[in-house]
Formats: C-alpha cells, sequence, structure tokens
C-alpha cells in the first residue's frame, strides 16, 4: 500500500516513542508460553480474513476505549500489529499516553507474519 508523506510523518514520529519487535520474536514469546497480550488493531474486514494465531482482535477505533478490558495492568506486556506496522506504531504511542508501560509494535504487521509463514487462525465459513 502506498501511504501519503503526511501519514508517514505521523507515523514515523509514533515509532521514535514506540519500541518494535520483530515476528520472530514475537512468535518466539509465543512458542516459549510467555505472558502478554497480541493485539491485532486492524479493522473488522481485515480480521476475519485471517490473524496471528493466540491474537486477540480489538480494532484500532475502539482500543483506547476498551483496552482496560483486555490488560488491566497498565505494566502487562503488549504487542500490537496491524498490516504493516503504521497502525500499530499509531495505537502503541495512545497506549503509552494512557499509562501503558511495556507496549511493542510488530514490525511488519500481519505482513510480515505471512511472509515468515507462520500459523494463522482463519475462521471457518458457515
Amino acid at each position: 500500500m502506498i501511504h501519503t508523506s503526511e501519514f508517514e510523518a505521523i507515523c514515523d514520529d509514533a515509532k521514535s516513542r514506540v519500541k518494535e519487535i520483530t515476528v520472530h520474536e514475537t512468535k518466539a514469546k509465543l512458542d516459549a508460553g510467555d505472558s502478554f497480550l497480541l493485539v491485532d488493531v486492524r479493522e473488522d474486514n481485515e480480521w476475519a480474513n485471517g490473524h496471528a494465531a493466540g491474537a486477540t482482535h480489538i480494532g484500532r477505533g475502539i482500543l483506547e476505549r476498551d483496552i482496560h478490558n483486555f490488560a488491566p495492568d497498565k505494566d502487562a506486556e503488549i504487542v500490537l500489529y496491524c498490516g504493516g506496522g503504521y497502525r500499530s506504531a499509531l495505537a502503541g504511542d495512545n497506549l503509552q499516553k494512557m499509562g501503558y508501560t511495556n507496549v511493542l509494535s510488530m514490525a511488519g504487521g500481519i505482513k510480515a507474519w505471512r511472509d515468515a509463514k507462520f500459523p494463522e487462525d482463519v475462521p471457518i465459513p458457515y
């Protein structure tokens, strides 16, 4: 996807404050059974087309409103991802502004996850 320079500028600004984690590091944490919340912040239709195995869906439009239901401990580790790593950085920046102290953005998003051929949960159509 081609992004505008304005969008990339605000994402770069957010990325200057939000630590990134690779898909390989994220997968290793899942495999090790580490305690963290993996959150897909993409839109509902994107989630429905498949998502990282083990992820929870909290769309970016409701993340700030609902995060406390999933992570009441503001020191809990949260790994966010989107399609390519831009929206998750923006979301992470907002969570940090809300007092969350251990927020990471998965670099490359679901695209990098799929490129690495890591497992996905894909809803079965009825």
